[in-house]
């Protein structure tokens, strides 16, 4: 049992194993002492328990970060040095004055000679401070030092990814790579708007100091890690997304996850049952099916939609934008349901054709088809396809 929180104190469920981690190493030994005796040390032991959760948590969701670097362990290196030298060799680093920001009066300006980037050169606005005027390094130092660390390691291109409310930090990091690399190296930098969650058609209420906030791993552990990937996914990374609990768990149209996983399992279905007739629909065979008999608009419409896939890819890829590859997963789902909801009006449009084993595996074919590209798109987003719906 959790005991109760005091008045003022922070009352994160999810930071009593790190109390009880710290209650198992120190004892009551620490609980009268001043903090400068014990500040450093819980600092570190708290800092890698949320690093464990996190691991865990990405884990739970499909995802490995093969490093997960600190900007502190850059200080003290010499790093920052090197980096700032590089510009600097390049002169492209000066001492100098900038002018008041945008929106300032004079009164509220106090003019002052800084060591400045000369981003200005690279595409930037106005030049950057690198070190304040006490000695020390700004935030954007160590920022230089960890893309000129990617640069200088080879590599030929690098993503950041940065909360919608730093996107006045993009071009000054887009001129420091540029410099850094020679503009050999681009930067893309993807701007991330904020996840809003609704449960029970109201918006969940989250609080940072109340403690009740929602973590990655509650959506999986609810929803399921497939349902959260795609779904994060059906919206561009710079525009808001509603993540509506209820809706993610529905079996409807209106949920995209659900729409495409329903279209691979009706294919999956239908190759069972030809096979269960005794019509041959492996993939051999399927390959030289006659099509000459798919020439409804419909059968037409799906092929087209299937033709629109490697190039579609290629576009998601040099954008760096996966949500193209969830809206066309969607769009080829809704082609093939409409397919299969016309046969059941038209018996010449439903896969199976009973006595006509070679029309069946030419329609048939066309949905083998449909499953290929639907495994091989979820397989990008990093979803299971399912065979069955239950």
């Amino acid at each position: 049992m959790t005991p109760e929180i005091g008045e003022g104190l922070y009352p994160g469920d999810y930071l009593v194993p790190v109390g009880e981690k710290l209650r198992e190493i120190w004892g009551e030994g620490k609980l009268n002492s001043p903090e400068e005796d014990w500040l450093e040390e819980a600092r570190e032991i708290a800092t890698e328990a949320m690093m464990e959760m996190i691991r865990a948590d990405l884990a739970a969701l499909g995802v490995t970060m093969d490093v997960f670097f600190s900007e502190k362990a850059l200080y003290g290196t010499g790093r920052i040095e090197d980096a700032i030298k590089t510009l600097d060799d390049k002169g492209l680093i000066y001492r100098g004055t900038l002018e008041p920001p945008k929106g300032k009066t004079p009164e509220d300006w106090e003019p002052r000679e800084q060591t400045l980037f000369r981003s200005t050169a690279h595409g930037d606005d106005v030049d950057r401070p690198i070190m304040k005027s006490d000695g020390a390094w700004t935030y954007f130092a160590p920022d230089i030092a960890y893309h000129h660390d990617k640069v200088s390691r080879g590599f030929t291109q690098l993503i950041d990814v940065f909360g919608a409310d730093h996107g006045g930090y993009v071009k000054r990091m887009k001129a420091a790579v540029s410099a850094l690399s020679e503009g050999k190296v681009p930067l893309d930098v993807k701007l991330i708007q904020l996840v809003k969650l609704w449960k029970n058609g109201e918006p969940f209420k989250m609080s940072k100091r109340a403690g009740n906030f929602v973590t990655l791993r509650d959506l999986v552990d609810q929803v399921g890690a497939d349902a959260v990937r795609f779904h994060m996914l059906t919206r561009k990374n710079d525009a808001p997304l509603d993540f509506d609990f209820d809706k993610v768990l529905e079996q409807s149209r209106e949920n995209p996850v659900f729409y495409v996983q329903y279209a691979n399992a009706r294919i999956n279905s239908v190759l069972r049952k030809a096979d269960a007739m005794g019509i041959a629909v492996d993939d051999a065979t399927l390959a030289e099916a006659d099509l000459s008999k798919l020439d409804h608009e419909a059968e037409l419409s799906l092929m087209r939609a299937l033709a629109e896939w490697p190039r579609l890819v290629e576009i998601a890829a040099k954008g760096h934008e996966p949500h193209r590859v969830a809206f066309y997963l969607y769009d080829l789902a809704s082609a093939l349901h409409a397919l299969w909801n016309r046969g059941n009006d038209e018996p010449g449009l439903r896969f199976v054709q009973e006595g006509d084993a070679a029309t069946t595996q030419g329609k048939i074919s066309l949905a083998r088809a449909v499953g290929v590209v639907i495994g091989e798109g979820l397989g990008i987003l990093g979803v299971t396809p399912v065979e069955e719906m239950r």
